[in-house]
């Protein structure tokens, strides 16, 4: 590394201010945070040596945004502990707050530290110690409040400030979603906004944008810095929606106007203009048999099994909300009751939604529809086409009752992987794929509806 970046290493402290105006974010979800930032300096033609308090980043990450400017190395000092401000004053003589006093006035000494690991220390009469003689008074020079950053840089032309990019960590987002379901035959209305929660930093009235995909990273991600447990104070300030791009394979947002962050503060923007789609709920009976591995038998008696709830956004291509593309994060779920007042029905996590896709959130499990199912016939044989495999047979029923004023239509599911296949039904089977098949039933009001089938399954 060049000796001139070397020399600046224990220059002066340098407290990093916090992110200005003259910084544009990228959060992305996973907890990453890509800095462009302008440090107001001057910096001289040709080569010179900067020392710059960014706080904490990968210096890894450095590069200059200026296609002008070359960035030729780098040393970052990040131990702000004070072991390593003890390593800082090897050579130096610093005082020492002895505790006692004399008439009145607090003692102290001085003394030269010869090394750390263990510490050595000579008194002013020439003595070695192996201990401190006191509480440490270490020259400002010698102590970092922040992490330091020395940089050796190359400019074509002198400016006024140097734009520098560089990743750090303390601060992530998350989407969250609000779907209020209309009356029968109506839309729902949805709304969505993103989180961002810092941990650590802080930055004053910057660009913020936040990124959704799956974006790469080598090497395990290192923990946060200076990471602790708060309580998050949530705090909406944006009045006007994110706009929308597409950057390599994932999605910009880009929220308007310029916002400020600070550890524990989680900040909300909205993500898009409140939009309408329409909706369907469906109700779901799943099976039991095991998806790989023999097919058992499953005793007697029936066993009751749960009616899931799940809900279905439509999304048609060229609408407002069908061409948008979600990102992950979590649905919540109102409806309103007879007084018009919003209830929370569910609650779901779905991952990234393209644009025409629609939006399928599981809610929980029905009130008023309940389901048994039992295994009436059981029949294994050898398989005399292949050596070792086994041939079972077996008949089940699903009932489902209704205590609803209205009909409903209840899906029954079976899934297994392998080789197997419906026999016979008493309800039309529908192949959806190799792994699943679907039997619909309409189950009327204050009534219920049984379906029978025999599955062939080989393992």
């Amino acid at each position: 590394m060049n000796s001139r970046i070397l020399a600046g290493l224990l220059a002066s402290p340098l407290l990093a201010a916090p992110l200005t105006a003259q910084t544009s974010l990228t959060v992305y979800q996973d907890g990453r945070v890509l800095v462009r930032r302008t440090v107001p300096r001057t910096v001289p033609s040709g080569f010179s040596v900067q020392q710059l308090a960014l706080g904490r980043l990968d210096p890894s990450t450095l590069f200059a945004l200026d296609s002008g400017v070359a960035i030729t190395g780098a040393s970052y000092d990040a131990a702000v502990d004070e072991q390593n401000t003890m390593r800082r004053a090897v050579g130096r003589t610093i005082w020492f707050h002895t505790g006692m006093r004399t008439n009145n006035v607090w003692d102290s000494v001085s003394a030269t530290v010869l090394g750390v690991d263990p510490e050595r220390f000579r008194l002013s009469d020439g003595r070695v110690v192996f201990q401190r003689p006191g509480l440490p008074l270490y020259p400002s020079e010698l102590v970092l409040v922040d992490p330091t950053l020395t940089v050796g840089v190359r400019n074509g032309a002198a400016a006024r400030g140097l734009r520098v990019g560089y990743f750090t960590s303390g601060a992530g987002w998350s989407a969250g979603y609000d779907v209020v379901l209309g009356g029968a035959g109506s839309n729902a209305r949805i709304t969505g906004s993103a989180a961002i929660a810092s941990q650590t930093l802080r930055a004053d009235s910057a660009e913020i944008q936040v990124l959704a995909g799956t974006v790469a990273k080598a090497g395990p991600r290192p923990p946060m810095p200076y990471a602790r447990a708060m309580a998050m104070e949530a705090r909406a300030v944006a009045d006007a929606s994110a706009t929308e791009e597409s950057v390599g394979e994932a999605h910009l947002y880009t929220i308007p106007g310029r916002l400020s962050l600070a550890p524990g503060i989680t900040t909300t923007a909205g993500l898009f203009e409140p939009a309408t789609a329409p909706w369907e709920r469906n109700f779901v009976v799943r099976g039991q048999v095991p998806y790989w591995g023999p097919l058992p038998q499953m005793g007697e008696g029936e066993g009751r099994v749960p009616v899931e709830v799940s809900y279905t956004l439509t999304r048609r291509p060229r609408t407002p909300f069908g061409d948008l593309p979600l990102p992950s994060g979590t649905y919540r779920i109102y409806q309103p009751d007879g007084s018009g007042r919003l209830q929370l029905v569910g609650e779901s996590s779905a991952g990234h939604v393209a644009p025409g896709q629609e939006v399928r959130l599981t809610a929980g499990n029905a009130f008023d529809l309940t389901a048994t199912r039992i295994q009436t016939s059981y029949v294994t044989r050898r398989d005399t086409t292949r050596a070792g495999r086994t041939v079972a047979t077996a008949d089940f029923r699903v009932t489902v009752s209704s205590a609803k004023d209205s009909a409903a239509t209840v899906d029954v599911l079976e899934e297994r992987g392998g080789e197997w296949s419906v026999l016979s039904s008493s309800v039309p089977a529908e192949r959806l794929s190799s792994t699943r098949t679907r039997f619909r039933l309409r189950v009327p009001a204050k009534g219920e509806a049984t379906v029978t089938y025999r599955l062939r399954v080989i393992w």
